[in-house]
């Protein structure tokens, strides 16, 4: 008889973010309320604190836990911020941004129309973790993408 299996069955490649954040289990319901996510599973010490937790949006996974200092993992907060966004696209960027901000997110950038065929927003949630979301509008080459952008540098 087979071992059992000690991974999950995901292609060779898959990749999933792993963030860390203060206070995991609110991190947790603000993405499920605000995002749409849907909880996978979570491990959770006597004392309440997420050890790791895995979300879904769509097919693709987010895990997360709770600050863990004596391990090196540390929230956005404890390091002065964040240099990684986390892109995810939504059915209404001007409906979600707006949920979002009602829900204690920060709009950094208003969503409008992109030169890449999107319409596009930037906020950063309750636990300083930045989101670049979009709503996909139009199928845009990339020789087309480079023109625009090209043209909206001046050039």
């Amino acid at each position: 008889m087979p071992a059992a299996a000690t991974t999950p069955a995901l292609p060779t490649g898959a990749l999933t973010p792993h963030i860390i954040v203060r206070g995991a289990t609110q991190a947790i319901d603000f993405y499920i309320r605000v995002f749409g996510a849907r909880e996978d599973f979570r491990l959770v010490e006597p004392n309440g604190k997420v050890g790791h937790a895995e979300l879904c949006f769509g097919e693709w996974r987010l895990a997360l836990a709770d600050e863990y200092p004596d391990f090196g993992a540390f929230a956005p907060g404890s390091v002065g911020g964040t240099p990684v966004a986390l892109h995810l696209y939504v059915a209404d960027i001007d409906a979600t941004m707006a949920f979002a901000e009602e829900h204690g997110a920060t709009v950094l950038r208003a969503p409008k129309d992109e030169f890449y065929g999107d319409r596009a927003g930037v906020l950063v949630d309750p636990f300083g973790h930045r989101w670049n979301l979009a709503t996909h509008q139009s199928d845009v080459s990339p020789e087309e993408m480079q023109r625009r952008w090209t043209e909206a540098l001046g050039g």
